[in-house]
């Protein structure tokens, strides 16, 4: 009796061990007794024959086993081949396929630095055999993340039958999509998404017609992302899905060129489909009412479309909606003061992302159309870069599942309420450009789980921050106060305080935490962004302090400030047994503080003194930005060590007093982008080789000793939009002619108080984008070219940016014709007053009436006084239209 019990429990075992034991053998799991038919192991060689792989992934494809090879899995029982897995992992890591269109400002989706170079070194390449049609089972095939260099997708795939997983997403295929592939009737995963992106212009899919879709009829998940879809019609792709993918759950069509929808279609049958992306198409139709009638949609991304009119009311049908996303439609519309969504029945949302659009509707009325709900599970909540108007309301502290909450750049003013302390969830908090004028309540203090808190440009004036506000922000990493209001935050912290966070990012402008370095930020050693511009603090920053972040810190900005302290302070290591305050001496006996990662130095406007570090370049070989400007004592040469920092890209220290010439080698300076050296004793030639760095945008040399001729090198640098070299008064030779050919987009050009002599040179006509011209007090003569009275640039300017310029000369005002010529008249006089009292050598060709006004103005008033006034007076009148 006991034996046929154990042998009953013996069956019962191995039973079980047979159900519960997966099928599949595959390397690292169970190792099957069946080899792989010799037909599969042959049929994968050949296809492994085919392909580049540059990383080696296929080095484990050797010997007769072909199912313990990388990648490859199979049947447990049988030892057929049922998987293939080459999907390139390094690709993986920046999840591309979850991208979807739309603007993150919590967190922008970024490539990793040199990923492309990274990525395409683990690509696999080639030709895809046909072999690959011997595997009779495979069920399974993931190629995503490579790189066939453009190539079709091969024909065959549509006869692996077996198929029911098909990845080739951002394996860079192009051409039109085989319609054979509706012919895999099993499929239940397809994903040809594709890159969109500005980092890869690689060719894309396309597709004519969508009919084949429509025998997918067990398809759960499909991602055309990227495919374009622009030449199908509307009706076509509609009638398409509309057909047979009733198993149809995700479907993803972002970025595919859809224009329009059919609006004689108001119900699609996907009865299934919880996830739909239609996001970065541009739609230029109403939100079609069809999506009303999607019972089961938990997902729905619309974001950058043209969506036009209101959001429809029978959206309050999708009850089961979780996650809705509208950001980047500015054309849709609100009725009066109605909410631009009615949520009374969307209870199970849990992401709104109504950013970017233009929705105008008071804030209080919106957060209270949320009341009906019995339980809010809204968890991120976007309503940044919209209209919403009035004071953030009370009631926001019934929201109490918040995460995120952005209401970034609206129009919203009084405080933040007294209820914010309720949101005791919250994470990211941005309430930057607004006018928030009120105050910040001391509940903002129990938000014991903020991470990021966001408060740029707001209108507070003369706030008390303490430490109450502060004491339980436990896991804080961001904190940034900036105010358009001198002094408009107030710390009130005391001496001893340590607070209970480490921050990464701290941010502070126009805020008091001065005179003295605070206690509390020197606690703050984790910092990586550190800006504290215009905080009133004063003397010296401890060393202790900036030698603990000197390793990891990227951005150091203490602009605006009252420091006084040698230059050497923020560069050694002192040694405090033989500190003698002497600056040379730490620079040469100290031990270099090193900065490895940081990448913008800004100390702008303090009283920083003596000579810059020799080996600057060696403590700081990523600096992209320094600004040194408007210390007025940093002394000495400019290092020569600069000439090699080969990743800065603006170099900013006028207004001092460095002295010496100019270093000549820039060869290595390809990035950089703006050169402001003005104001210094600077003396020598203008380094010819400074026309190497070809990136350049703005060379501002004014008010030094330089000599000699412009350099002819400059004309390599075809994207110079600002030059001034004024008041260096020994600069000579003739103006260059290639100025008006090689660098035509010049908007201002200052060669004021120096010795050139000759013409204008008639090339300069080409300087169509030119704003600012003067070249008085040189050595001028000759005809005045007839095309400075017709440079457009002159009498109707843009509103571009103007690299340099600080203004906005024109800006799109009406010009009438007097108008026109007075801004003529101001050009003659800014040009024609160097030559003096004395002789006049250009050719007025002007009205009567100009020609006697300006001889008369030349006689009764002082030249140097009309050179200022004339000059100023074209500025002048141009900000007050821009203005109007």
């Amino acid at each position: 009796m006991a034996d046929k019990h154990f042998i009953n429990c013996y069956v019962s075992l191995v039973w079980l061990l047979f159900v519960i034991l997966p099928s599949t053998t595959t390397v690292g799991d169970y190792t099957s007794n069946n080899n792989c038919s010799s037909i599969e192991r042959e049929a994968l060689i050949s296809f492994k024959q085919g392909l580049s792989d540059p990383s080696a992934r296929l080095s484990s494809w050797v010997g007769h086993n072909c199912c313990q090879w990388l990648g490859i899995t199979c049947d447990l029982i049988s030892g057929k081949v049922i998987e293939i897995d080459l999907h390139n992992s390094v690709g993986s890591t920046i999840s591309p396929s979850s991208i979807r269109f739309g603007v993150d400002e919590k967190q922008p989706w970024k490539v990793p630095e040199d990923f492309e170079q990274e990525f395409l070194k683990t690509c696999l390449r080639g030709k895809i055999s046909s072999s690959l049609l011997e595997l009779k089972h495979l069920n399974y095939l993931d190629l995503s993340l490579n790189n066939f260099e453009g190539a079709p997708i091969p024909y065959f795939f549509g006869m692996l039958t077996s198929l029911r997983y098909l990845n080739l997403s951002f394996a860079n295929f192009s051409g039109q999509v085989p319609i054979y592939l509706g012919n895999l009737s099993n499929l239940k995963y397809l994903d040809l998404s594709t890159w969109n992106l500005a980092f890869f212009e690689w060719p894309s899919l396309h597709v004519q017609n969508l009919q084949w879709i429509s025998g997918f009829s067990s398809l759960e998940y499909l991602n055309l992302g990227g495919v374009n879809l622009s030449s199908v019609q509307a009706s076509n792709w509609m009638h398409a899905f509309n057909g047979g993918l009733s198993s149809l759950s995700e479907l993803r069509l972002s970025q595919c060129g859809i224009s329009s929808f059919d609006s004689s279609v108001t119900f699609l049958n996907l009865s299934s489909l919880r996830v739909l992306d239609l996001s970065g198409n541009w739609i230029n139709s109403s939100i079609p009412l069809w999506l009303s009638n999607l019972a089961n949609i938990s997902t729905l991304y619309l974001s950058a479309n043209h969506f036009q009119g209101t959001i429809p009311h029978d959206f309050i049908k999708l009850k089961n909606l979780q996650h809705l996303d509208l950001a980047l439609n500015s054309e849709i519309s609100v009725i009066g003061d109605h909410p631009p969504i009615s949520p009374q029945n969307l209870c199970k949302l849990r992401l709104l992302d109504l950013s970017y659009s233009s929705f105008k509707v008071k804030l209080e009325e919106f957060l209270d159309s949320f009341s009906n709900c019995t339980r809010n599970s809204l968890e991120s909540l976007d309503l940044s870069r919209n209209e919403f108007v009035g004071e953030i309301p009370n009631s926001l502290g019934t929201f109490e599942n918040l995460r995120t909450l952005n209401l970034l750049g609206n129009q919203l003013w009084g405080s933040l309420p007294n209820s914010i302390g309720n949101l005791i969830l919250l994470k990211y908090l941005d309430i930057s450009y607004n006018s928030l004028n009120g105050t910040i309540p001391l509940s903002f203090g129990q938000l014991s789980n903020l991470v990021e808190f966001r408060n740029y440009q707001n209108s507070w004036k003369n706030i008390t921050i303490t430490e109450t506000h502060l004491v339980n922000l436990t896991k804080l990493e961001m904190f940034t106060f900036k105010t358009k209001n001198k002094q408009g935050f107030v710390f009130n912290i005391s001496c001893d305080w340590i607070p209970p966070f480490k921050l990464k990012v701290l941010y502070l402008e126009n805020c008091l935490i001065g005179p003295q370095f605070p206690i509390w930020l020197q606690t703050q050693t984790q910092l990586v962004d550190i800006t504290l511009t215009d905080v009133g603090i004063s003397g010296s920053i401890p060393y202790e302090w900036i030698s603990s972040i000197s390793s990891q810190v990227t951005t150091l900005d203490l602009s605006n400030n009252l420091l006084n302290m040698s230059l050497s302070h923020l560069f050694i290591i002192p040694d405090h047994t033989n500190f003698v305050g002497e600056s040379q001496k730490l620079l040469n006996d100290s031990t270099p503080l090193l900065y490895p990662n940081l990448i913008h130095l800004n100390l702008r406007n303090n009283k920083l003194w003596g000579p810059m570090p020799l080996t600057i370049n060696d403590s700081m070989p990523n600096l992209f930005e320094l600004d040194l400007s408007k210390n007025y004592l940093i002394n000495g040469t400019i290092p020569s060590s600069i000439k090699t920092m080969n990743h800065i890209g603006i170099l900013l220290m006028s207004d001092n007093q460095l002295s010496g010439e100019i270093f000549d080698d820039w060869s290595r300076l390809k990035l950089v982008l703006r050169v402001d050296l003005a104001n210094n004793n600077l003396h020598g030639n203008i380094p010819t080789t400074i026309g190497l760095s070809t990136s350049l945008n703005v060379l501002k040399l004014e008010n030094n000793n330089l000599h000699g001729e412009i350099p002819e090198s400059l004309q390599n640098c075809s994207l110079l939009k600002s030059i001034d070299l004024s008041g260096n008064g020994f600069l000579n030779g003739n103006l260059p002619s290639w100025i008006g050919v090689a660098v035509s987009k010049i908007r201002l050009l200052n060669l004021r108080s120096n010795n050139f002599s000759g013409t204008i040179p008639r090339q300069w006509c080409n300087l169509h984008f030119l704003r600012i011209l003067d070249l008085s007090n040189n050595r001028l003569f000759g005809e005045l070219p007839s095309c400075l009275y017709n440079w457009s640039a002159f009498v109707h300017g843009d509103d571009d940016d103007n690299v340099g310029l600080g203004l906005n000369y024109y800006s799109k005002a009406a010009i009438t014709e007097n108008d026109s010529e007075m801004v003529g008249f101001y050009i003659s006089m800014a040009i024609g007053f160097p030559f003096g009292i004395n002789i006049l050598f250009f050719t007025i060709s002007t009205n009567e009436a100009r020609r006697l006004f300006y001889f008369r103005v030349v006689d009764r008033v002082n030249c140097n006084i009309l050179q200022t006034i004339a000059f100023l007076a074209i500025g002048l009148r141009r900000m007050i239209i821009w203005r109007r």
